[in-house]
């Protein structure tokens, strides 16, 4: 059995595989216990590989640094691709105030963690490491090791003292958190009926309407479009007990009941243009459209045509050419409403209504090919990933910094990430990969770059923490945890009138921190923390991995 011993003993390549291997399906059997609800989940691997440096464990220290930042790149450029798509629509009406909250706890937290080192004469980039942990924020930790590493290319010591110190406060991050939540919690009693309803709904509203209006009868619905600046798709009419899928030329006559898709927020605006709204609910679950429709039927279609990636609804001129209507865009699990002007992508679901016939012409316009979906488009990611090091490593000069900036192996791909989830299929670019394609690659390089981060970490992080060093570093940990948060928490609730549920996940996704939210889900009855958590994040992610390497290369 010697050569079993030297494999896992003696530093090499394999050795080192193996060791990551090993100390991260631990971490991720481990991270799957719930200790009163919570789990950390794949951030046990961190635990994990920090207990298999404290026991002694050593691998080969290039292979680790490579096995490191490939993690990294991984995980940012994916976790770019999954957000781009919703990042730049999140600035909408809405997303407007819980991005800007977000952005409030990142500056704040910014702002005490500089202060707290030019006060108390900590370096900046132990207070880094100690920030990154309290914010459960392991990507801004690796872009801030990186610009460490620009700013002197020998701190390796230092590189390791900034992952000892974020493992020292991560698990700060998540108590601290769930703390505020509890407060906020208390706090949102007493203010909710002051509060305002949550955000802006995404989902297309169903509703039925009656022309009364004089002012478009004998109109075409061309026409009656270019009256109203809301946007809306007519599903269906009913005229003298017959239904129809209406085309642009289609003449609305007095005393038509129509069936139109809109936000919701939009209906009273659209009842004006019609006349009446009718007070049947169209939203319904269990409605059986097929049977209400009697000739006509209604499918979800899948686009996996390429060469319609990118492409406008309304040029592919469906509705007359086959007497159909799309009625809503299925993208990434939210609905979309189908304007004319919303460009396809790979993967969208559309809802087509329609004859069988029309319909089977339509699906195989579309594609309709499933398995098409299921093979991964690979030269998208790594391309992405090219593009994203290129990007990364382009020495940008800001006024007042006698040093390049470089956006960093973190900074760079999530860039890159986001613009090709967002734009790729203006270029034709299919950047489309499934759900579970996209989580699988995430938590692949996550679990990699935590696992090196705590073999990194672990032979000095218990000696750490059980002296008056690491004592300090709690308390720290516990601040820049907790003020920042339930500072513009309790301003959002009490002044600016959101309610608990937006709040608390709005303040979790500036954090990045799931764990919490899925306590503060439990605290709730519907899905309001996970739609502002999903708000909130990309932006706070983005300003987080930026903001790290800014404050290391000016105060450093």
């Amino acid at each position: 059995m010697v050569w079993l011993e030297n494999l896992i003993v003696q530093p090499s390549a394999v050795q080192t595989l193996l060791v990551l291997a090993i100390v991260s399906a631990a971490g991720l059997a481990l991270g799957k216990v719930k200790v009163y609800g919570i789990s950390l989940g794949v951030t046990f691997v961190f635990f994990a590989g920090i207990l298999a440096g404290h026991i002694g464990i050593g691998v080969n220290r290039d292979m680790l640094a490579f096995a490191q930042n490939a993690g990294l790149i991984i995980f940012v450029y994916t976790l770019g691709l999954q957000v781009g798509p919703g990042f730049f629509s999140s600035f909408k009406k809405g997303g407007v105030k819980l991005n800007l909250l977000g952005l409030a706890v990142v500056a704040a937290g910014f702002l005490a963690t500089t202060l707290i080192s030019l006060t108390y004469g900590i370096p900046i980039t132990e207070m880094m490491g100690l920030f990154s942990g309290a914010v459960t924020n392991t990507p801004m930790l690796g872009a801030a090791q990186q610009a460490a590493l620009q700013v002197s290319p020998d701190a390796s010591g230092t590189v390791t003292d900034m992952s000892l110190a974020c493992a020292v406060t991560y698990p700060i991050g998540v108590i601290g958190m769930i703390a505020v939540i509890i407060i906020l919690k208390k706090a949102g009693k007493k203010t909710a009926s002051r509060t305002e309803n949550g955000p802006e709904p995404v989902k297309p509203f169903i509703t039925e309407y009656q022309i009364s209006n004089p002012a478009i009868f004998g109109k075409t619905i061309k026409e009656i479009m270019a009256l109203s600046r809301v946007k809306f798709v007519i599903s269906r009419v009913w005229r003298e007990g017959k239904v129809s899928i209406p085309e642009s030329e289609t003449v609305i006559k007095p005393h038509d009941h129509l069936l139109v898709i809109s936000k919701e927020q939009d209906v009273d605006k659209i009842r004006a243009l019609f006349g009446e709204k009718e007070n049947k609910d169209w939203n319904k679950a269990d409605i059986d459209w097929n049977a209400i429709d009697s000739m006509l039927v209604s499918r979800r279609i899948l686009v996996t045509k390429p060469n319609l990636n990118g492409v406008k609804l309304g040029s592919l001129r469906l509705r007359n050419l086959y007497g159909i209507n799309i009625t809503r865009v299925n993208r990434a699990g939210i609905d979309l409403l189908a304007s004319p002007g919303l460009r396809l992508q790979i993967g969208d679901r559309l809802t087509v209504v329609g004859e069988a016939a029309a319909i089977d012409n339509v699906r195989k316009i579309l594609g309709n090919e499933e398995k098409r979906l299921n093979e991964p488009n690979l030269i998208a990611i790594f391309l992405g990933l090219a593009l994203g090091v290129v990007l990364g490593s382009i020495p940008f000069r800001l006024p007042g910094m006698e040093m390049p900036v470089k956006l960093g192996i973190a900074g760079g791909p999530i860039i890159i990430g986001i613009l090709m989830g967002a734009f790729g299929s203006r270029v034709h670019l299919t950047t489309y990969t499934t759900q579970s394609a996209n989580l699988m690659l995430r938590q692949f390089g996550l679990a990699i770059y935590l696992a090196g981060l705590g073999l990194d970490a672990g032979e000095h992080f218990f000696e750490t923490v059980f002296r008056a060093e690491g004592l300090v570093w709690i308390g720290i940990g516990l601040f820049l945890t907790i003020v920042p948060t339930l500072t513009v928490g309790l301003i959002a609730m009490k002044f600016l009138k959101t309610d608990y549920g937006q709040d608390v996940g709005m303040l979790c996704g500036s954090m990045a921190n799931p764990m919490a939210l899925n306590y503060a889900s439990t605290t709730v009855d519907n899905d309001e923390p996970a739609v502002s958590y999903a708000t909130a994040y990309p932006m706070s992610m983005f300003a987080r991995v930026i903001l790290a390497q800014i404050v290391i290369l000016l105060l450093s």
